[in-house]
């Protein structure tokens, strides 16, 4: 699957920091870890750090598939809201999911720091808002749902909000959020992994995979093997393909970066936004004065059809922004399209389809797919163990 088009921001941002070789000789490792993304960079920093030996494979060159692509705003918020997900799931699932993951984006601060990552990691506070009268009474439901289970929330009025540059409604103020060049991020974590230990091949299709009562073996296209106690795939969307019982529904997804400011204009500062549209759209600035702007999502047909709407998209993206947010004037500069999908409870998969077999998962879908990453780090081992751990239990896949 291709999972982007066009040349995202990052990628022309950063260019390609880090190259590896593609498997040129079969080999038999502890672990193997399928995917060179964002996951699959935090997983093998996990696994280095207990001590197990770990060759990571992506068939692209890493970080250029989603990981490319995403907008990397960071927040606890769920797609599903809080009093929606206790609907669904139950009070100590939803709860426990929203607490996860706003200690998913300190934890990420943390690793940031510890590693030196130049990825300009900046807490923002988040502003989910609505500009529709009719969605007033669920946005208000929300805000009492998490000013009753502890989340640090402030109530915005029209008046607040036009002080802060967006026209709307009203808002929940979040306290916890944050932005960070996910790109920059992924290969600097990636790079210390393999300095401490990690072989790492991009340009490295795993075409089969053979589970056995030893050691599992993969195969590429050249017929060339991986063998491993353990098969962990980081591969997001692309792990519709392997996965038997469909667990996503895959939506084309559309970002656009303005051309830089001189300043990053005041909204932007110390803030992101998402409102409640269905599918919502979404701002946040970068380190070099730009503005992104998100949303105008699709179901997912093909490639061809995805990328034939980008200049679309582009005037609808833009035409958004220039709704919310008046007095800025925006530039398109970039537009690019990616691949992302969705559950029924806006949860991600993490552990073992089959408890028999050591094969497992970490498939962070929607707009949280960066802090359930940070999240299964906590679980990874014990899926390896077999050990009870509260997210097998909550995002396995016999729910």
């Amino acid at each position: 699957m291709n999972l982007r088009s066009n040349e995202p921001y990052w990628l022309v941002k950063n260019a390609f920091e880090n190259s590896y070789p593609s498997l040129q000789t079969s080999i038999t490792t502890d672990v193997l870890v399928i995917g060179g993304g964002i996951t699959g960079a935090l997983i093998t920093y996990q696994l280095v750090k207990e001590g197990r030996e770990v060759v990571l494979a992506d068939r692209r060159d890493v970080c250029s598939g989603s990981s490319a692509v995403t907008t990397a705003m960071l927040q606890y918020e769920i797609d599903v809201p809080l009093f929606q997900l206790i609907e669904q799931r139950g009070e100590a699932t939803a709860v426990s999911s929203y607490k996860n993951c706003e200690k998913a984006i300190f934890d990420l601060k943390k690793i940031v720091e510890e590693t030196g990552s130049k990825c300009h990691f900046e807490l923002k506070k988040s502003i989910y808002f609505t500009a529709d009268k009719g969605d007033e009474k669920m946005l208000e439901e929300e805000f009492h749902a998490r000013k009753k289970f502890g989340f640090s929330v402030e109530w915005l009025d029209r008046n607040q909000l036009k002080d802060l540059g967006l026209i709307a409604r009203v808002a929940i103020q979040s306290d916890s959020g944050a932005v960070f060049d996910p790109y920059k991020f992924t290969c600097d974590l990636l790079g210390l992994c393999a300095k401490k230990g990690a072989t790492i091949f991009d340009r490295t299709e795993i075409k089969k995979i053979r589970p056995r009562p030893g050691k599992m073996i993969a195969t590429t296209p050249e017929k060339l093997t991986i063998k491993a106690n353990h098969f962990i795939h980081c591969t997001g969307y692309e792990s519709v393909k392997t996965v038997s019982k469909k667990i996503v529904n895959l939506k084309s997804t559309y970002a656009l970066a303005s051309e830089a400011f001189e300043a990053l204009p005041f909204p932007f500062k110390n803030h992101i936004f998402w409102d409640t549209s269905s599918p919502y759209f979404y701002f946040r600035g970068t380190a070099d004065n730009r503005v992104i702007a998100g949303g105008g999502d699709e179901p997912f047909k093909n490639t061809t059809k995805r990328d034939a709407l980008l200049n679309k998209k582009r005037e609808f993206l833009t035409r958004q922004f220039n709704r919310y947010f008046p007095d800025i004037s925006f530039a398109p500069d970039y537009i690019w399209a990616g691949t992302f999908g969705e559950t029924k409870d806006g949860l991600p998969f993490i552990g073992r389809p089959k408890p028999e077999i050591n094969e497992h998962y970490v498939l962070g879908f929607g707009g949280n797919g960066i802090t359930y990453s940070v999240m299964a780090m906590d679980a990874i081992i014990d899926s390896m163990n077999h050990n009870n751990h509260i997210f097998l239990n909550d995002y396995g896949f016999d729910r």
